[in-house]
């Protein structure tokens, strides 16, 4: 059967999960004429797994996201059914913001939102070949021959390339949520020549809420005056709805150690790799099997529905293993399963084939985002498919593209450790992966990179005066406190014995009162408060920038000396042959990476600081070799 011309684009977006539809909708925001073709339209941006957004590091990608001109953001602020902020109790850098979802709103509401874009179309079909000639791409045609042809393409096809359910014994060809798999584009990937790799990742059972005893479980209520991802965001949630914890004990173990020879797992029918932070209860139970427990979190998947998600009991075990393992914890004794828990093979891109861009470095307009990428999470995806989705609008409009480096955001920790170090597992953004996290807050996400999405036309004008007058009010009240000295007054002494902080001896600035670790804005608003109403955000921007500042400055020193390598750019077409006296393995995964600056280079694994050394020499030298081009 004969291809029909089924229309023209600028880019092409197959997929509409969480990394599909933030790269839609940033290429369309950009001016560009944007095609999304995906499986199912009643699945967008569906959350397969986990009903939640956020937490640690996660958290602050969707602020970064949302500060950028992204929706994860926004749609979650519109559709939680309840918020809460984690490690208060620690420093601002690893603070972050989780959400429980309705998941069908969720669904909804990011939906509408890409059917109202203008520059963008929504269209059901399967891809199974993209159009390449002369090494770059030119458009898709699906199962029923359409050709859509396109400037750019972007692939954000999840798990569903090849996916393969797996419960117990029992295997089928399947994407998440027993939707239809994508085989003939990854076939066409393989034709292509990309290094593809097999990962899993697996979902547990989802019970009725009705048939949950409760009284047996410990409440996690939301806080009670949440925080939002977007700041957009104006309306608070006042009905949010709890979440639920219980644990396993050892008669759950017993009966996954006794049937240990049914999972896949063990078993050798799941070949793929499994997310190491994210595992299995049998993997928990075999790895850790000193532990007499684990956490089970009973989370809601909304408002209108009786599914309760069962965190923390992933398992491709078989459904009647799955039944006896609940019956053993306490308040699901008789709960009844409404969808069983499944492993799910997939493939995806090995992605050191990628440019910092998300740009296919062997086939030029080519970009892929998400999950393909050998990420997991929805938030890591969102990420992605943002910068792939400015980056694919840029390079179809002749704009300039846009890579974040490591100290501006956890997106740029994200795609630089995927880009330059790849993965051998489904990869899982931690605070731990930041070496600037003390720059890379959930607080300053705006600070950092409003500028940026107002620059490339995904932020509105209205919103940047907002942010404009924001940052004047953080450099007000820091000078209002700069200029206030307080007397050691018998009330400010009381003060400071409640708060159990050390007398004061002398007069003292409030802006270095504010330092003391026990002080916050309750004591200024008591010994110096202001003549104007000041924002919840701006008193903690002002209270974090000062308690922090000796720190913050060293983080930003560090930032300068790691800049000078950073900007000492590589021409992509160096011969890292000509270069003398760079060791073996260095010189080979140099070729392979092709790393753009001195500092990508110094990260790649195999190359270290003698090469490094080396490298900086050559270039210096002026007279750099290049590689014949065919």
């Amino acid at each position: 059967m004969a291809t029909y011309e089924a229309g023209q684009y600028d880019v092409i977006v197959i997929g509409a999960g969480h990394a599909g539809v933030e790269a839609a909708y940033a290429a369309a925001k950009r001016g560009a004429k944007t095609l999304v073709l995906t499986l199912n339209l009643d699945m967008i941006a569906f959350m397969p797994c986990n009903p939640s957004i956020g937490g640690p590091a996660k958290g602050i990608v969707v602020r970064e996201v949302d500060a950028l001109g992204g929706l994860m953001g926004k749609v979650i602020d519109k559709t939680y059914i309840q918020m809460r902020m984690l490690n208060t109790a620690k420093g601002p850098a690893v603070r972050a913001l989780r959400a429980q979802a309705d998941k069908p709103l969720y669904i909804m509401e990011m939906k509408k939102i890409l059917e109202k874009e203008p520059n963008l179309t929504l269209r059901q079909g399967m891809v199974e070949e993209l159009v390449v000639e002369d090494g770059e791409v030119k458009g898709v045609i699906t199962e029923t021959k359409a050709l859509y042809r396109a400037k750019t393409v972007i692939i954000t096809t999840g798990t569903f390339m090849r996916g393969r359910v797996i419960t117990g014994d029992i295997s089928y060809e399947s994407g998440p949520n027993n939707q239809r798999a994508s085989v003939k584009l990854s076939e066409n990937l393989e034709k292509l020549g990309f290094d593809l790799v097999r990962f899993k990742t697996g979902t547990p059972p989802r019970v009725n809420h009705r048939t949950i005893d409760y009284s047996k479980t410990e409440i996690q209520p939301g806080d009670e005056n949440p925080q939002h991802f977007s700041y957009e965001t104006v309306e608070e949630l006042t009905d949010q709805i709890p979440c639920w914890l219980t644990h396993t004990n050892q008669n759950t173990h017993q009966i996954i150690n006794d049937n240990l020879e049914l999972s896949p797992m063990y078993s050798g029918m799941i070949k793929g790799t499994g997310p190491r932070y994210c595992p299995s209860i049998e993997d928990k139970i075999v790895r850790f099997n000193d532990k007499p427990r684990h956490q089970i979190f009973l989370e809601p998947e909304g408002r209108n529905t009786d599914e309760v998600y069962v965190q923390g009991l992933s398992t491709s075990l078989p459904e009647y293993i799955q039944k006896e393992m609940l019956q053993t914890i306490p308040g699901l004794e008789n709960a009844e399963i409404m969808r069983a828990g499944y492993a799910i093979e997939y493939d995806a891109v090995v992605p050191t084939q990628l440019w910092p861009t998300l740009e296919v470095k062997n086939i030029s307009g080519l970009f892929t985002a998400g999950q393909i990428n050998g990420t997991s999470g929805y938030e890591e995806a969102a990420g992605q498919g943002l910068m792939a989705g400015i980056n694919a609008a840029a390079k179809a409009l002749n704009k300039e593209s846009l890579i974040l480096d490591r100290s501006q955001a956890y997106i740029g920790v994200l795609i630089d450790d995927l880009v330059t170090k790849g993965t051998r597992e489904p990869y899982r953004l931690l605070t731990s992966r930041a070496e600037h996290r003390l720059l890379l807050r959930h607080d300053n996400a705006d600070l950092r990179l409003t500028e940026i999405g107002y620059e490339i036309g995904l932020i509105s004008e209205e919103r940047y005066q907002g942010f404009l007058q924001k940052k004047e009010q953080i450099a007000a009240e820091k000078q209002r406190l700069s200029e206030i000295r307080l007397k050691p007054t018998e009330e400010l002494q009381q003060l400071m014995d409640e708060h159990g902080a050390s007398r004061l001896k002398d007069g003292i600035l409030a802006y270095d009162l504010l330092k003391r670790p026990e002080i916050g804005y309750k004591v200024i608003d008591k010994v110096c408060p202001s003549d104007i109403d000041i924002p919840f955000e701006v008193k903690e921007q002002v209270e974090i920038q000062i308690k922090y500042e000796g720190y913050i400055k060293k983080a930003l020193q560090q930032v300068d000396k790691l800049k000078k390598m950073e900007n000492k750019s590589i021409p992509e077409d160096i011969d890292y042959s000509a270069i003398n006296g760079l060791a073996t393995e260095a010189r080979q995964r140099l070729e392979k990476i092709r790393p753009l600056t001195v500092a990508q280079a110094s990260r790649v694994s195999g190359v270290n600081p003698a090469d490094v050394s080396i490298l900086l020499v050559y270039l210096e030298h002026g007279k750099v070799a290049r590689v014949a081009n065919d």
